[in-house]
């Protein structure tokens, strides 16, 4: 398939696993909604199984249906960030979600989400249509990001659905936030400078 959004689209709601460029690096990207999609993509990847991945979302009422409630003060300080290259790993609030999304928080019963910009327009309309987006890193558990559809390729072969590629992506990683008892605390400095 060439680098054809709108089919991505359709294959995506059909639970399969692509890799596309994100607003940081290449994923290898499902719905978020797909439990089918998801534990492939942990297989595909030789995730460790106790571990969450990212979710992209393109807005704050996406964060509604993951149970998260964000107080004003969260989410003034968010507003200052996203969209953008912060990944804020939140708390699942909703028992009843928290139960449902057991197969994306891994009993941690926290998310990390990263928002995408509508300058992102083939990502952020991507969103639009399947829904959010569970999107590691494009490699192997303890391997190398792939930078490019060769590398990714060589990964993961055709044991994923489709590829979606713009040649080389090597950009910074998201800075990553987690807010815990109403308060933020920066775990990795990346693509965003955040000091408190």
């Amino acid at each position: 398939m060439k680098n054809d959004w709108g089919n991505v689209a359709g294959v995506l709601k059909k639970d399969a696993v692509v890799v596309i460029p994100t607003d940081t690096i290449y994923g290898l990207v499902c719905s978020a909604y797909s439990k089918k999609a998801v534990e492939r993509v942990y297989k595909i990847k030789g995730r460790d199984e106790g571990k969450a991945c990212i979710v992209l979302v393109n807005s704050f009422e996406n964060l509604k249906k993951f149970g998260v409630q964000l107080g004003e003060e969260g989410q003034k300080f968010l507003r200052n960030f996203w969209p953008g290259k912060l990944s804020v790993i939140l708390p699942i609030e909703d028992k009843k979600i928290l139960k449902d999304l057991k197969y994306l928080h891994r009993g941690l019963g926290t998310i990390a989400f990263r928002m995408i910009p509508k300058r992102n327009k083939n990502l952020f309309n991507l969103i639009q249509t399947v829904g959010p987006l569970l999107a590691p890193s494009a490699n192997p558990q303890g391997m190398p990001h792939a930078k490019k559809r060769s590398e990714a390729k060589k990964y993961f072969g055709t044991s994923v659905d489709c590829y979606i590629c713009v040649g080389t992506r090597d950009a910074k990683p998201s800075t990553l936030v987690e807010y815990k008892n109403n308060k933020f605390n920066v775990l990795r400095q990346g693509g965003v400078k955040i000091t408190f």
